[in-house]
């Protein structure tokens, strides 16, 4: 026999309802267990029993499906679960936020591709600078970017307040002030600060790919959709 659990967590992780509500639908008669009307929210059950709720068939299920998320982040709301002066990314989701989080930050202003999950391990795996995942963005300047600053960033440079320059980044001039720059560290406003240390400065940033996940150029601001298995398992 497969591991069981109470019937009314086999309904929350089916439904997404909370234990109460669950215990509210057991109570009225609307679950059977192997043919019988069960009203004991108590009752444990497992893979092996036929539950049907309200005509559905239920999957018993061990433990709630990890979830994983891209969202195209609009600029004008804030990657932290709470904040009272700024509209939050989660608010974007139809689906039920409990649990879920952002990986990793973008600014208020930023755009752009974005995790959302409830998987703290797989998170990890990305933010942790040990991984040195790549970062591309796109970058709208306020002045032309110099073919010399290439080899610059490709050098490291050295930012303030910082012991260290920065890892090795990449940078591909689209247009003198149209730019797209691929780095494999996070550090506190990092791309504005590389520009700024050029003198120049940024107006428009947007991340467009974390390793091989790119953005889905369908995804308008705003709109997320679920990760695919493949882009799963890249992390």
């Amino acid at each position: 026999m497969g591991d069981r659990i109470r019937l009314d967590k086999c309904l929350t992780l089916n439904y997404g309802l909370s234990r109460k509500e669950a215990g509210v639908v057991i109570r009225k008669g609307e679950v059977t267990v192997n043919g019988s009307v069960v009203k004991d929210a108590a009752l444990k059950v497992g893979p092996e029993d036929a539950i049907v709720c309200n005509g559905d068939g239920l999957e018993v299920v061990t433990e709630q499906k990890k979830r994983y998320f891209m969202i195209n982040k609009p600029q004008g709301c804030v990657c932290s679960n709470d904040d009272p002066m700024n509209p939050i990314v989660l608010t974007l989701l139809s689906e039920e936020a409990g649990g879920l989080f952002c990986v990793g930050r973008l600014d208020l202003d930023t755009e752009g591709l974005l995790f959302i999950t409830d998987d703290g391990a797989w998170a990890h795996r990305i933010t942790s600078p040990k991984k040195s995942h790549t970062k591309t963005y796109e970058v709208w300047l306020a002045e032309d970017c110099p073919e010399s600053n290439i080899e610059l960033f490709e050098k490291g440079v050295l930012l303030r307040g910082e012991k260290e320059p920065t890892r090795p980044a990449r940078l591909e001039i689209l247009e003198p002030k149209h730019v797209l720059l691929t780095i494999t560290e996070g550090r506190y406003h990092q791309v504005k600060r590389m520009f700024g240390f050029t003198g120049n400065r940024v107006v428009g940033l947007k991340r467009i790919s974390i390793g091989e996940v790119m953005l889905d150029d369908d995804l308008m601001p705003g709109e997320y959709r679920e990760l695919t298995e493949r882009e799963i398992a890249l992390f």
